[in-house]
């Protein structure tokens, strides 16, 4: 599972550019630091920990921590955005990532690390979120109008094949090399070669702004956010952004060994392969958000992958469906990506757009959290089919509740 990040901001005025990018590929490296912290979590220290007789309730709980500090990152954006030089914050979010994961990949997987894991992965959350929030305003102030549509599909690569490099070659070197740790320190050298990235960037500075602080900003910001919100596109957007529709909260990693599916196996479709799945899934998304209305291209997205879901309950319990369904299913999660993302676009405008972006993502992050955790509470206490039949359920209820409100609040026609 991969978090929503942020991508496609506007101008900011905080920060002058010495030059421009014209080589918008480098923020798939930028961004892909952000990828690995959630992609380790999720994949590879979850396989680890079943291994490790933990309950699935709890892997998904841990897996869920993991999502919660992107549902409040609006909160420390603004410091971000006004204080110091963005590629200091870069590389403090990605420094942390790098040994976050190293030391995950040290401490021996028993249910007397959970603390100590826990505090890990909320710090390793927090801290990747300045690795994107300083992408943002590097993409802000440093990449032409005409080439932007690039930096964010890049951008976007990142983030995704940032999961897959965490998850797949994470667990892949984990599993098939003599001690577990050297995959913490070749994913930290990732991490570190990904900071290296900034050097290829021009000189970025920070515009003294009197009187500007942190609650000032906050108070700009929420009168932004209030202009939006309370229009009939933007709160349906915060809307759908709050429901549980394409969250992809299955923890695959955790139930594979009932596809009799082992660690190699779980590397490649739940990382490498399944960032390329999501990825390609998230192109034809585009290519589809592009001919279709967003919210209803949104909903069918969802439908998509509680479909995946459900049909792998009556499908044999082997590794072959296993590879070709979680497959099928990150495909699914990369379109429902690719959806929320066009909504908010076309939501935000281009006042405060970074900030404004960011809110919509935090948001957005809150029903992955959930979701993770409720598919692990109903995996161990109803079975791996009550689950999988969830993902088609929840979306289908909720897509249902929110096209009979657009229905009942659609303006009504001036009478003659």
């Amino acid at each position: 599972m991969t978090a929503h990040a942020e991508a496609g901001p506007a101008l900011d005025e905080a920060h002058v550019s010495r030059g421009e990018v014209r080589r918008p590929w480098i923020f798939a490296p930028l961004f892909a630091p952000f990828g690995i912290s959630s992609g380790y979590v999720t994949v590879t220290l979850g396989f680890q920990l079943r291994e490790g007789q933990i309950p699935v309730a709890v892997i998904a709980t841990i897996i869920a921590l993991s999502v919660w500090p992107q549902t409040v990152k609006m909160l420390w954006a603004p410091i971000v955005d006004t204080i110091g030089n963005p590629k200091v914050w870069y590389g403090i979010g990605t420094a942390t990532v790098g040994l976050s994961i190293l030391l995950m990949s040290i401490l021996p997987k028993t249910e007397a690390e959970i603390p100590l894991f826990i505090a890990l992965i909320v710090g390793s959350s927090v801290t990747s979120t300045f690795v994107s929030m300083a992408t943002e305003i590097f993409m802000a102030n440093q990449v032409p109008p005409e080439l932007r549509g690039k930096a964010s599909g890049w951008s976007q690569a990142g983030n995704l094949g940032g999961g897959g490099i965490g998850g797949g070659i994470g667990l892949l070197l984990a599993e098939n090399l003599a001690e577990p740790w050297i995959s913490g320190v070749v994913l930290a050298a990732v991490c570190f070669a990904c900071w290296g990235a900034t050097l290829l960037l021009p000189k970025l500075e920070l515009v003294k702004q009197e009187g500007l602080h942190y609650l000032a900003h906050l108070k700009e910001v929420g009168v932004n956010v209030w202009h939006v919100a309370r229009s009939r596109l933007g709160y349906l957007a915060l809307i759908i952004m709050l429901l549980p529709i394409g969250s992809g909260g299955v923890p695959w990693a955790a139930i594979a060994n009932e596809w009799q599916a082992g660690g190699t196996m779980v590397a490649f479709v739940n990382g490498i392969a399944g960032g390329v799945a999501a990825i390609f899934g998230a192109l034809i998304a585009g290519y589809i958000c592009d001919r279709m209305e967003l919210k209803k291209a949104y909903s069918m997205f969802g439908l998509l992958v509680g479909l995946v879901a459900v049909t792998l309950i009556v499908l044999p319990r082997t590794p072959m469906v296993f590879v070709v369904g979680v497959l099928a299913y990150q495909a699914m999660v990369g379109m429902a990506y690719t959806g929320y993302a066009a909504i908010v676009l076309e939501a935000i405008g281009k006042k405060s757009a970074a900030t404004n972006w960011n809110l919509m993502a935090a948001l957005s992050n809150i029903p992955i959290a959930v979701m993770s955790t409720v598919d692990g509470h109903v995996h161990d206490s109803y079975g791996t089919n009550a689950m999988l039949l969830g993902e088609l359920a929840f979306p289908a209820i909720a897509i249902v509740l929110f096209w009979m409100f657009v229905i009942a609040t659609r303006p009504r026609a001036a009478q003659g």
